[in-house]
């Protein structure tokens, strides 16, 4: 979190075995050839991590000839030797010695560690994971020099909206899952059929299955100019953008940017603190008695946050250094697990799913925690994941001055409860804010129903009909 200083043939609107997948048009039937070139030369790059691009089907906006490049399909395939290797490394781990005090004020306790490494190597299934990404289409694009792994997802609704959703630190599109289908198809979840999204879900630079940047430069900035750039490729003429966490920044240099098409925004993690108290509160200042009781509580939060950063603040200054993680799954565990607040907000609904096996409503579980973990350790992305801190140099929780609609959902567990006040100063054009009742800095994975809730109630006054 940032805080510092098997595809098959359908039609292309119609739901495959509860999914929507994307048939080709006439002139991307006669360019699959060349799609499937492209798609066998993904293929052998891929297979250094076990993937596989397949070049069965083809979204729509696929191109395999000319200027542009192509959108090649994808799986996840890890290979079974590097899953044992992964359990080995587990099971090999050299303990430290225990705590010397009774609580996590030290770090991670070493009780918790080793439970949770036992649970690892013995009895956790990636393939679990797999087949749950695998049962949404994927694709890789370049995009400016980078390959690019996404979701895409089609609505059956018609005159369905075009969202593209961008995760977080320590985070990855296995957040998103859970809200595909409240998205795509909102009539099996309370909602209406005119509440449909089409769903674009990247994983970002150097995250996940994406490619890992080998210059500078790939900070939110760039980030948002390669999503306006995804977003035409799939030829999508207007769209919304969501993100929480760094895919909060993303959205909001998408919201400076106002590339064309670009509707609207929505983040569940908002920039909103003024000028003078941003200053403020970098100097360490107490907060101004002219505060309100919720802008004094917002300002008090942010002071918590900020004491909170360690782990961000070596990450922006050092990311080279933690050749550690790229070496122990344990150390990685810990060191995405571990944001320095003992188990309290932000980050309470990831050291409570340590405990949980299963949830009939959508909390988050161990196994879902250790998805996110081995996919950061499978993809080998611990080290590439962490420069993204050193790339960014603006400020953090600042407003930033983006004057196209926004909509705003606050989540209790956030890590500040942004004041309306702040809120409609930061985006002029608030076209929704809301404090939801229950969810933290997590949200679309600890609480999809509500996320979806929030993102659908967030964009209805932007929807028109389709061009």
């Amino acid at each position: 979190m940032p805080a510092i200083p098997s595809l098959g043939v359908c039609n292309r609107n119609k739901h495959c075995k509860g999914r929507t997948v994307m048939r080709d048009t006439p002139d991307l039937n006669r360019r699959r050839f060349s799609a499937a070139a492209a798609a066998s030369v993904a293929a052998g790059s891929a297979g250094l991590f076990g993937l596989s691009a397949h070049a069965d089907a083809a979204p729509p906006g696929a191109q395999g000839a000319g200027s542009q490049p192509a959108i090649r399909p994808f799986r996840a395939n890890i290979p079974h030797a590097r899953l044992d290797e992964m359990r080995r490394r587990i099971k090999a781990t050299n303990w430290p010695e225990r705590e010397t005090v009774p609580d996590a004020s030290q770090g991670l306790q070493l009780a918790t560690m080793q439970e949770l490494a036992r649970y690892w190597a013995t009895a956790y299934d990636w393939r679990k994971a797999e087949s749950k990404l695998n049962a949404f289409p994927q694709y890789i694009t370049e995009i400016d020099g980078l390959d690019i792994h996404f979701i895409h997802v089609r609505s059956k609704h018609e005159n369905a909206l075009p969202l593209i959703v961008t995760h977080g630190w320590p985070g990855s599109i296995l957040e998103q899952l859970k809200i595909i289908d409240p998205l795509v198809n909102p009539t099996a979840h309370g909602g209406s059929a005119s509440d449909a999204f089409h769903v674009v879900i990247p994983s970002m630079p150097g995250y996940g299955f994406s490619g890992k940047p080998t210059s500078t430069g790939w900070g939110p900035e760039r980030m948002g100019a390669a999503w306006a750039t995804l977003m035409k490729r799939l030829d999508y003429d207007r769209y919304v953008a969501q993100g929480g966490d760094w895919g909060a920044f993303v959205v909001d240099q998408m919201g400076l940017q106002a590339p064309a098409g670009l509707l609207a925004i929505h983040t569940n993690m908002p920039a909103t603190v003024p000028a003078d108290l941003d200053k403020a509160l970098l100097a360490g200042s107490p907060p101004p008695a002219a505060l309100s009781a919720e802008e004094r509580r917002a300002y008090e939060q942010l002071v918590r946050t900020f004491k909170q950063v360690d782990y961000a603040r070596l990450m922006a200054s050092r990311p080279q250094t933690l050749y550690g993680i790229a070496d122990s799954p344990v150390g990685l565990a810990a060191w995405l697990l571990d944001h320095n607040d003992a188990g309290g907000q932000p980050a309470v609904a990831v050291a409570t799913a340590l405990n949980r096996k299963r949830s009939a409503t959508g909390e988050l579980t161990r196994d879902e925690i250790l998805d996110n973990i081995s996919l950061y350790w499978l993809t080998n992305t611990g080290v590439s994941a962490s420069r993204l801190y050193w790339e960014y140099k603006g400020g953090f929780f600042n407003a930033k001055g983006v004057s196209i609609p926004v909509a705003v959902s606050v989540f209790p567990g956030e890590q500040y409860e942004a004041p309306r006040s702040w809120t409609e100063r930061a985006y002029p054009k608030l076209i929704h804010y809301n404090q939801v009742d229950k969810g933290g800095h997590f949200a679309a994975w600890e609480e999809p129903q509500r996320f979806a809730a929030e993102v659908r109630a967030g964009f209805r006054s932007v929807r028109g009909p389709r061009t």
